[in-house]
């Protein structure tokens, strides 16, 4: 047997042994998904108003759209931490900074924590 045999012998016994770690990788991840399903305390759904962005000057709207939605979600659930996902910021950025959305549905989810995280509302 040659050396190279005896190497190749051995990089297939570690991705063999490399398998397995994937897999429970894979099954940590699906756990934790469900663990934070379990832990979400309560949920709502809401449409924000987002017209008085538009009082703003144009280069200004889409940050003032975001900051909206920000103190809406502050005034009606009260988290201590507010979390808001990429698909919202990017649905409010959509059209540029010059033409934020005049509303926006939303699906706020709380969980023991405290901690608010802000989703689109499904079918939007």
């Amino acid at each position: 047997m040659t050396v190279i045999d005896e190497e190749t012998k051995e990089n297939e016994e570690e991705k063999e042994d490399a398998e397995p770690l994937d897999e429970i990788k894979e099954e940590r991840e699906v756990e934790r998904k469900e663990e934070t399903d379990d832990e979400i305390v309560e949920g709502r759904i809401y449409t924000i108003p987002l017209g008085r962005a538009w009082i703003s000057p144009r280069k200004k709207r889409a940050p003032k759209a975001t900051r909206l939605v920000k103190s809406f979600i502050q005034r009606h659930m009260k988290p201590e931490v507010l979390r808001v996902s990429n698909e919202v910021n990017e649905r409010i950025w959509r059209r540029g900074i010059e033409k934020p959305p005049r509303k926006i549905r939303v699906r706020a989810a709380k969980d023991k924590e405290g901690i608010v995280t802000l989703y689109l509302a499904e079918g939007d």
